[in-house]
C-alpha cells in the first residue's frame, strides 16, 4: 500500500512572513491521512523545519548539486539540505531542465547524491506542448524516466512526478484520460525495469492542480498524490487539496 503524498513546491517564492501560511495549514489539518511535504526556497528551510517541529509535516529542497562539497559557489549539496532538516528534494523539474539546461544525466547524478545523503528524490518528467502535439509524449517521458532514475532506486527513496510542461502555472490541465495514460505508462516502465519494486514507487501528478480539480485527479488509477505549485503557497488552497487526497 503506497502512502499518498501531497507535495508543495514554493519555487522562488516565500519570505519569513509567509511561514504564517504553514502555521495556518498545520492548525487546520486533521490527523493526516497522507504524507504532506513542503519544499520552500533554501533560505527558509531551517526556519520551516523549526516551525513544523512536533508536527507530521515533511520538509524538502528544490534542487541539489551532484557533489557532496567543493568549489561550487551558490550551489547547495544534498547533505546541506539534510542538515537543514530536509528529507526530500525535487529534481529535474522542467523549470530546471529549461532554465539551467539540466540533462537527464545530471538529474540522475543529483538523485544519486540525494540518496547518499539519505534524502528521497522527487524526480520530475513531462513533455512540452509541441511534443504532446507531435504525439511524442510517451517517448519523451520514457526517455526521461529511464535516464533520470538511477539503478538501485527504490520506492522508499524515489518518487516520480509527471508534470506536463504546458500545464505548469498555465491553468490548463490534461484530460483525465491523458493523465491516466501517462501514469499507467510510468507504472509499467518502472515494473519492467525494477520488477515488483516498481509497484512501490509513488507517482504524483503536477500541473495546475487546484482545489476545484484535485478530487477528480486523485480518483484516477496510479495517481498517488500531487506536486503542487502556486496553490501550495496558501494554507486554504493547499489544505483543500490535501483534504481531497485524504478522502480519495
Amino acid at each position: 500500500m503506497r502512502t499518498k503524498l501531497a507535495a508543495g513546491n514554493w519555487k522562488m517564492n516565500g519570505l519569513t512572513a509567509d511561514l504564517a501560511e504553514v502555521t495556518a495549514l498545520i492548525a487546520a489539518l486533521p490527523a493526516p491521512g497522507c504524507e504532506v511535504l513542503i519544499c520552500p526556497p533554501a533560505t527558509l528551510l531551517a526556519q520551516l523545519n523549526w516551525a513544523a517541529r512536533n508536527h507530521p509535516l515533511e520538509i524538502g529542497g528544490q534542487d541539489c548539486h551532484p557533489n557532496a562539497a567543493g568549489a561550487h559557489t551558490g550551489d547547495i549539496s544534498a547533505a546541506m539540505l539534510a542538515d537543514a532538516g530536509a528529507r526530500y528534494v525535487i529534481l529535474g523539474h522542467s523549470e530546471r531542465r529549461a532554465d539551467h539546461d539540466e540533462s537527464n544525466t545530471l538529474v540522475r547524478a543529483k538523485a544519486l547524491a540525494a540518496h547518499r545523503a539519505g534524502l528521497r528524490a522527487v524526480i520530475c518528467v513531462g513533455e512540452t506542448e509541441a511534443e504532446r502535439d507531435a504525439g511524442e509524449t510517451l517517448a519523451v517521458i520514457g526517455t526521461q524516466l529511464a535516464a533520470s532514475v538511477p539503478e538501485g532506486a527504490k520506492g522508499a527513496d524515489t518518487v516520480v512526478a509527471y508534470e506536463p510542461v504546458w500545464a505548469i502555472g498555465t491553468g490548463r490541465t490534461p484530460t483525465l484520460a491523458q493523465i491516466t495514460e501517462v501514469h499507467a505508462f510510468l507504472r509499467a516502465e518502472l515494473v519492467a525495469r525494477f520488477g515488483p519494486e516498481g509497484e512501490a514507487f509513488r507517482l504524483l501528478y503536477g500541473g495546475s492542480v487546484k482545489p476545484s480539480n484535485a478530487a477528480e485527479i486523485f480518483a484516477l488509477t496510479e495517481v498517488d498524490g500531487a506536486l503542487v505549485g502556486g496553490a501550495s503557497l496558501k494554507a486554504a488552497d493547499f489544505g483543500a487539496i490535501i483534504t481531497a487526497l485524504q478522502t480519495a
